[in-house]
């Protein structure tokens, strides 16, 4: 499953960890990803949304009672 935000498309980003002896090996942030229920196309859909696109309003949240109707 890939870490990415389905609304931004934020992934991992890599660097380095650096000790006190300066020794560094690679390693990786990842985006605090969050699923989320949102609605698409007028039915709700569950997402994996960053929290970035949550605070800023990127997501419309489905209602806790909406069902998709057959």
């Amino acid at each position: 499953m890939a870490r990415v935000c389905d609304i931004c498309g934020k992934g991992p980003t890599t660097g380095n960890n650096v000790s006190h002896a300066n020794n560094r090996t690679r390693r990786r942030w990842y985006p605090n990803l969050q699923p989320v229920r949102v609605l698409v196309d007028g039915k709700p859909k569950r997402i994996r949304a960053c929290a970035q696109c949550i605070r800023s309003g990127k997501v419309v949240k489905a209602p806790r009672g909406a069902v998709a109707s057959a």
